[in-house]
């Protein structure tokens, strides 16, 4: 593939700082979706990409996305980051926060994941990566307000995976199954390398964009090595 350009949708400190400094050391032009991105101001310094405001639950917000994505150039590789969560007993749960994770996490990707597809398909070529929580496919309790809007996700990825993969686009969804690590984790007491890493998590999405079609994954489970199944 001769496109370059990476869209990631979600950008804050964490795993998408990773992603966006692992695909600009590989040439990609990165553009970081966020609400805020004055917060990626020292990130758009250190890897060069370019940061676009978006309401991903907005679809012209969405549109607008992709249009200044459209100028770097043909689009290779699109990664929704973006969650909602609300967390607490059903009986107490806030139905207006409950909708936002919904249209955060859930209807969000979709508009994403739309006008990535739409691009992709007229290129014949690409990737659109999701990411996913072990409420991708367990509900635990107290956690029906992120478990709602991330097995919504990993329905829209499966079914955007049958439909496209004929058409030569890959599809994936990413169960990160544990706490992912930070700077300040990095100080807690247990054992070593009990939190995933962001930097080898980010190597995994990298690899199964690369993956070559003849051999594609549509979904891949990440968890520290002292996480239970």
């Amino acid at each position: 593939m001769t496109s370059n350009v990476a869209v990631i949708a979600g950008a804050g400190s964490g795993l998408s700082a990773s992603l966006a400094r692992l695909l600009a050391r590989e040439g990609f032009h990165v553009v970081l979706a966020a609400r805020n991105i004055e917060k990626l101001d020292a990130l758009q310094a250190q890897t060069g990409a370019q940061a676009v405001a978006t309401d991903v639950s907005d679809p012209a917000s969405v549109e607008h996305l992709f249009d200044i994505a459209d100028k770097a150039g043909p689009l290779s590789l699109v990664i929704f980051n973006a969650g909602g969560r609300a967390r607490g007993p059903i009986a107490e749960l806030d139905p207006e926060a409950v909708r936002q994770a919904l249209l955060i996490g859930a209807y969000g990707g979709f508009l994403v994941a739309q006008q990535a597809a739409r691009r992709l398909i007229a290129q014949g070529a690409g990737s659109i990566l999701f990411t996913g929580a072990t409420a991708s496919v367990k509900g635990f309790a107290g956690s029906a307000g992120f478990a709602m809007p991330k097995f919504g996700l990993r329905g829209l990825a499966q079914s955007m995976a049958r439909e496209l993969a004929p058409k030569n686009i890959h599809v994936a969804h990413f169960i990160i199954d544990g706490a992912i690590a930070s700077a300040a984790s990095g100080q807690e007491p247990g054992p070593q390398d009990r939190r995933l890493s962001p930097d080898a998590i980010a190597e995994a999405y990298l690899a199964i964009h690369r993956q070559h079609r003849s051999a594609w994954t549509w979904e891949m489970e990440l968890r520290p090595w002292v996480e239970n199944f």
